[in-house]
């Protein structure tokens, strides 16, 4: 059984302080943060007290699925700090700690550059107290592990994905998960949209089943941004299809007040409207689904808002010859791969109205030097809006961090499909399994 040196100590209240929260804190922010409310509230790990959690064995799932590179060593340690908060609050109410997660996708079996032993060493620089791991996630090793646990202790588990039967929700595997333990914690929102073993199948076994403080989080901000905003409230849908958000753009216009599209999408709304998209993207075959988009938001109310202007290409490549036009001139041959200054502007000045904010996805390429403009500038002025700002996962989530602006935004989900289904109003196994408050 390996162990892995411990940090200094820090308590999970400052933990999260320091690098979890990042609401904003202005009285405006801590009031609209206060709006948020969820209907259908899980049970929390914080409903637990030191009475309910000293001396019990809890198991946690965690999303500690982090990008190692060549050398195995991580390139990205913000999964990890994120589970920090839950894990911190369980080893200072003395409860023994066994953390599991996925790691890649193992084709079958083991293989060592899927195990979580990097993802131990950062956990214990991170925790108050040492991390054990061991080489298993069932059987006499974890057996073995947890009767040699003092309360307040931490054991890594090993990749659940080594074994077939987790992404199957083995029945007999999701018993053998949870055998030694008393109580469980999910909190990787990641893999919440999952039906997996360890996302949903042990709670059959584990009594609580309680929501970690990462997922109550994402659930608050997420389910309640769009439940119960403060209003105006505005989201922005982009991404190059129609097809892979349709469900998010239909839930959103029956919340929001506003609706700013960007991204390839566009231009098969265009082709809607009879316009000429030159090379564009365009799902032809989701022409009349964009009518009726348009048709809904005006049967309702909701601002529909499309580019007036956009930067167009010669070739999808990074040293392509640009131009910005309109969205009515369009060259033949070309392709529109961000949205123009003109747009910004509107944006900026539609934005700048609201108060509280739903991104999910880019206005452009941004990759690409040419064509990410559009996209920070929109990441820009949600920085600095007073209000609630959510960026809901994706590529939205890459586009903020890569403009230095993440500690800007009220909330990043930390999840992709997961706050993708959510939006769309889906139910998430791994959340539904979970006790009810």
């Amino acid at each position: 059984m390996a162990a892995f040196a411990a940090a200094p100590a820090l308590s999970a209240r400052a933990f999260f302080a320091k690098s979890s929260v990042r609401a904003k804190k202005t009285s405006v922010r801590a009031q609209a943060r206060a709006a948020l409310k969820v209907e259908a509230k899980k049970k929390s790990v914080g409903d637990l007290k030191k009475a309910d959690l000293e001396g019990k064995t809890v198991f946690v799932r965690c999303d500690l699925n982090v990008p190692l590179d060549k050398d195995l060593k991580i390139t990205d340690d913000t999964r990890i700090r994120a589970a920090i908060p839950t894990l911190e609050y369980l080893v200072e109410n003395g409860a023994k700690v066994l953390v599991t997660s996925h790691l890649g996708r193992p084709k079958d079996g083991p293989e060592d550059k899927f195990r979580l032993t990097p993802v131990g060493a950062r956990l214990s620089e991170l925790l108050s107290c040492s991390v054990s791991k061991v080489d298993d996630c069932v059987g006499d090793v974890v057996k073995d592990a947890v009767g040699g646990m003092a309360n307040g202790s931490v054991c890594l588990l090993e990749n659940v994905r080594f074994y077939k039967d987790e992404e199957k929700n083995g029945k007999d595997f999701a018993k053998q998960l949870s055998e030694y333990a008393d109580l469980y914690v999910n909190d990787a929102f990641g893999t919440a949209h999952r039906a997996h073993a360890s996302t949903a199948g042990v709670t059959e076994f584990l009594s609580p089943s309680v929501a970690g403080f990462l997922l109550q989080k994402e659930l608050d901000y997420l389910d309640g941004a769009v439940s119960n905003p403060d209003r105006p409230f505005c989201a922005i849908v982009g991404g190059s299809k129609v097809s892979s958000k349709i469900g998010v753009i239909e839930t959103l216009l029956n919340k929001a007040d506003k609706v700013i599209l960007g991204g390839g999408m566009i231009f098969t709304f265009y082709k809607a409207l009879g316009k000429d998209v030159g090379s564009s993207l365009v799902e032809d075959d989701k022409i009349d689904l964009a009518k009726e988009l348009m048709a809904k938001a005006e049967e309702k109310g909701v601002k529909l808002l499309l580019p007036s202007d956009v930067v167009v290409a010669d070739a999808f490549a990074a040293d392509a010859k640009t131009q910005t036009v309109s969205v009515d001139a369009i060259p033949d041959g070309w392709m529109g791969l961000d949205i123009g200054p003109d747009s910004v502007k509107e944006f900026q000045k539609e934005l700048n109205e609201c108060k509280s904010v739903i991104w999910n996805g880019p206005m452009g390429v941004f990759e690409m030097d040419a064509f990410a403009k559009g996209t920070f500038a929109i990441a820009d002025t949600l920085a600095s809006l007073d209000g609630i700002t959510i960026i809901g996962g994706g590529d939205s989530v890459a586009a903020v961090e890569k403009a230095g602006l993440a500690d800007k935004m009220s909330h990043i989900s930390t999840g992709g499909g997961a706050s993708l289904e959510l939006l769309e109003g889906k139910v998430l196994p791994g959340v539904d399994a979970l006790d009810e408050a």
